[in-house]
């Protein structure tokens, strides 16, 4: 009676299980649809800066031109107008330049080919990585220099203060040229009174003896790693808003190294504009005019090269700047109209009700590199303009020079100011071409593996080969469709290579299944007993191998980065999609066909 129980619930699975084998890969189907559509060359235009053409003007601007566009579609940020090919891309973006009057609005995209109701599910296509899709790579070099400089300077600027409210007289403070702070001390008693304060004040900073009575700061090691990944983190954010507002939502920014930021941009067929928005550190500052003899002070030059003398400590940074827009002024002159955020509009709001009647300077800065390999800050005074009355979060500069300049410095102010300055010390260049012969040619190396080892599955396991090859499809059916539902994945030509090892792996799995069956098999047992044992039997041998290799890629994907993020992010998933499908979609199968068989002379 006992015997009769066990055979059956036998190679048994729940209604409930088939439901979800059905769901999940019925969802990851169409997941990986979109892909093989493929994407359409188009030009977006972006509702910022400007008043947005209507499709029938686009359309008409186009005729003139000979361009036939498939499809205009306007949305609430942006249009998109797609065309037949990436040389029309090109000459849509020259001809919508004439009613745009504004080239940052204008960006070549690629547009998923998917049908619209596939797309509305939420459905999107595999992101190409750079070396699949094509584009720009640079690796830029972020100048710390700049940074602990600003830091040494504003220690000393703080000290002077310090000492005058302490009263503490006849002591001074001096910036060195490797960014180190000087206290001259005026007697032994005040070096321990400023030592005390120091030590509770800027603990940052250690101080030790210098010549005489001087006092040496130099900013702990510790602190100097704590900056620098302060300054590096927040210089990726600045320019992942940089990249968004030149409308690229596929770029990769990451940091490499302790102080330099590789960014990928597959897609950019024209480097120039996202290079010249990248690699600039523009910002803007304000300050007042100060005369010679009151305070703190120093020298600015103007556009034309006179002396401005200015408060050392600016009223109000770019930091504060929340929005920025080039327009022409009523006098013709361009300007920009700049919004600051709550704290940036109290402290302009303050400082210019007790300064009404009185001079304010805006400088403009940036940082170059010389031919030496050396940064180099330069400063400017765009504008000096007297006080009318009180302002607010709202306010306009002129001075930035053409119209083309005022916008240009109007994106880099919305994109926001760097921490510190940048400089672009590699950059490459992949062309379409090239990114579509290594997705012909990555694509031919997977067929033709997947072919051969269905062939082999099929001739050498007979039935259960067919099993096997039917499990394979579905697994290449959801790992691609993984692929493009998990946010931020990018498909790169290793990501390729980590698909032609999971067709290895997720046959090995029905291998060792199979193995077992066939020595279940040999030992007498029915063939619904084999299949039973085999798959209990192998389990622990497919899981620790997976687990182990699965480790493997995790720690690939942990420290390395670019291609080798790409093998190992297709490496671990397709390891859980071959779990999946090796073993709950193999054995749904063989339950379903030959869960009660029982024969024992079956040839496996």
């Amino acid at each position: 009676m006992r015997k009769k129980n066990n055979k059956q619930i036998l190679n048994h699975y729940s209604a409930w299980k088939y439901v979800v084998l059905i769901v999940t890969v019925s969802i990851m189907l169409l997941s990986a649809i979109p892909t093989w559509y493929g994407e359409n060359a188009a030009v977006q235009i972006s509702a910022k800066g400007g008043v947005m053409p209507t499709p029938f003007e686009i359309q008409r601007v186009l005729k003139e031109k000979g361009i036939e566009a498939k499809t205009i579609e306007q949305q609430p940020t942006r249009t998109i107008v797609v065309v037949n090919s990436t040389k029309e891309q090109t000459n849509t973006k020259e001809a919508l330049n004439s009613i745009i009057h504004n080239e940052d609005r204008l960006t070549l995209a690629l547009e998923p080919a998917a049908p619209k109701w596939l797309l509305g599910l939420g459905f999107e296509p595999i992101k190409l990585g750079l070396d699949l899709r094509g584009g720009v790579q640079f690796l830029l070099d972020v100048d710390m220099k700049e940074v602990y400089k600003q830091h040494a300077q504003q220690l000393t600027d703080d000290l002077r203060g310090d000492f005058r409210k302490q009263d503490i007289r006849a002591a001074r403070s001096e910036m060195t040229k490797n960014n180190q702070v000087i206290v001259r001390l005026p007697s032994e008693e005040a070096n321990d009174k400023i030592r005390t304060y120091l030590r509770t004040q800027y603990p940052q900073w250690q101080a030790k003896n210098g010549e005489g009575d001087n006092l040496v700061l130099s900013m702990r090691e510790d602190e100097q790693t704590n900056l620098r990944n302060l300054t590096v983190q927040q210089n990726l954010q600045t320019m992942r808003g940089r990249i968004e507002q030149l409308g690229i939502t596929e770029a990769s920014v990451q940091r490499q190294g302790e102080n330099r930021i590789r960014i990928e941009l597959p897609g950019v067929q024209d480097p120039a504009a996202a290079k010249n928005v990248i690699g600039a550190t523009a910002s803007l500052a304000f300050y007042a005019v100060k005369q010679e003899g009151t305070g703190s002070t120093m020298i600015i030059d103007d556009k034309d090269g006179r002396p401005v003398r200015v408060s050392r400590k600016p009223v109000l940074t770019g930091d504060h700047i929340i929005d920025a827009r080039a327009s022409m002024g009523e006098m013709g002159s361009p300007e920009v109209n700049i919004t600051l955020d709550s704290a940036g509009g109290s402290m302009m709001s303050d400082f210019s009700r007790n300064n009404v009647g009185q001079p304010m300077a805006t400088s403009f800065s940036e940082y170059t590199r010389n031919a030496k390999g050396q940064t180099v800050q330069t400063n400017k005074i765009i504008s000096v303009a007297t006080i009318q009355t009180q302002l607010g979060s709202r306010f306009r500069i002129t001075g930035a020079g053409s119209l083309a300049d005022a916008q240009q410095l109007a994106l880099l102010l919305r994109a926001g100011s760097l921490t510190a300055p940048v400089t672009i010390v590699e950059e490459r260049t992949i062309g379409p071409t090239l990114g579509a012969e290594n997705i012909k040619n990555g694509f031919a190396a997977l067929a033709l593996g997947l072919g051969v080892t269905l062939v082999f599955m099929a001739l050498w396991y007979r039935r259960l080969g067919w099993v096997a090859n039917i499990a394979l499809i579905t697994n290449m059916i959801m790992l691609f469709g993984l692929i493009a539902l998990i946010p931020g994945a990018v498909l790169t030509l290793p990501g390729i290579a980590g698909l032609v090892l999971t067709v290895g792996m997720a046959v090995d799995t029905n291998v060792l299944i199979f193995e077992r069956i066939r020595d279940m098999v040999r030992d007498g047992r029915s063939f619904a007993q084999a299949i039973d044992r085999g798959f209990s039997s192998a389990f622990g041998t497919i899981f620790d191998a997976n687990f182990t290799t699965m480790i493997t890629a995790v720690v690939l994907y942990s420290i390395g980065n670019g291609p080798i993020q790409g093998f190992a992010l297709t490496l671990g998933l397709g390891l859980l999609t071959s779990m999946f499908t090796g073993i709950f979609t193999s054995r749904a199968i063989i339950n379903l066909v030959w869960g009660r068989d029982s024969r024992r002379d079956v040839r496996v």
